[in-house]
């Protein structure tokens, strides 16, 4: 079996400084969730300013959307989850300045991972990039200093 590390946070996760979600990030990209069921869904319309080739949505920020809306369906939980790894299969080019619509749902629990699966689509539902992730469930300790600790327990 593999050993899961035990992940503890010092964070203050009402900073609002999140790159995906935060309110006070002033380049961010100010997502808003909403639950439908066991499905999590934003939407977002890159401007140009999220472009890699002209006119196309970056790479990064197609993968950036997925890591957010998998983390925050994980996170609707009621656990502190970081991305331990994830898995981006894009199905074809996404142009900027087109609505997006990016859903997440969780496809297995265990004790220490959440694993979960994302989805772009245009508004037509059109699937333009999918994801899989496993999300370490994480320890907050607000006040004491951020540390990953290998344990000896299993999945």
């Amino acid at each position: 079996m593999v050993s899961i590390p035990k992940v503890t946070l010092n964070s203050d996760l009402d900073e609002g400084f999140c790159f995906g979600c935060g309110v006070n990030n002033p380049i961010g990209m100010k997502l808003k969730f909403h639950q439908d069921g066991d499905i999590l869904r934003t939407e977002f319309t890159p401007g140009t300013n999220y472009q890699g080739w002209p006119g196309l949505l970056h790479g990064g920020i197609l993968g950036c959307l997925l890591d957010e809306v998998m983390s925050n369906v994980a996170y609707a939980t009621g656990h502190t989850c970081l991305t331990a790894s994830i898995t981006i299969r894009q199905k074809k080019p996404v142009k900027v300045e087109v609505p997006l619509v990016i859903t997440a749902r969780i496809t297995r629990r265990r004790k220490k991972i959440i694993e979960t699966e994302g989805r772009i689509c245009l508004k037509d539902g059109t699937v333009v990039a999918e994801s899989t992730a496993k999300q370490f469930i994480a320890d907050n300790e607000a006040g004491k200093a951020d540390k990953v600790r290998e344990s000896k327990s299993h999945v």
